[in-house]
């Protein structure tokens, strides 16, 4: 293949509109959008996600306020762009239908409908705080072990989020 035909094949492939750093002024999770800034001009609307869709199912990785992001168009429209790329992490959101898991600096959320996994664990813990066991010489009084329980459940209440 000619030097020539090789360079219009790579010209045919040459976007108009490339991917560019920014930086992040402002993050909106309940759109899924951020505004990012280029050094000259704001661009807002930018979404975390190249296809946001209406409904229960999204992923997004939220980039922290004042981090570098890289920004790409989708075909080529400077009206329409998405976060390709983030150097720092804020937060990472995933609903799928009644399902989310969340991760930030709090700890991490594991959700199905109404009931979370920190809810869960610290409902096991109390309830195996009040056991009673009957021995020959009758019904226990007082869990021997209880603080031990205790701590353990004070740790999946640092470690676990609520929401």
């Amino acid at each position: 293949m000619s030097k020539a035909l090789q360079d219009a094949l790579r010209a045919l492939g040459k976007r108009g509109v490339d991917t560019f750093p920014a930086q992040v002024v402002s993050v909106d999770k309940n759109a899924g959008t951020c505004t990012v800034n280029d050094g000259v001009l704001d661009y807002t609307d930018v979404r975390l996600s190249a296809g946001i869709e209406a409904g229960a199912k999204r992923y997004f990785i939220f980039p922290k306020v004042g981090s570098w992001v890289l920004v790409s168009p989708i075909q080529e429209d400077l009206h329409n762009l998405y976060v390709e790329a983030v150097s720092e992490v804020e937060s990472i959101e995933l609903k799928i239908e009644g399902v989310e898991l969340g991760i930030n600096p709090d700890g991490f959320l594991l959700k199905k409908e109404n009931e979370t996994l920190k809810t869960l664990m610290v409902d096991l813990l109390e309830a195996i705080k009040r056991m009673k066991f009957t021995t020959n010489m009758g019904p226990t009084i007082k869990l021997i072990n209880e603080a031990e329980f205790t701590a353990i459940e004070n740790r999946f209440k640092t470690f676990l989020k609520d929401n």
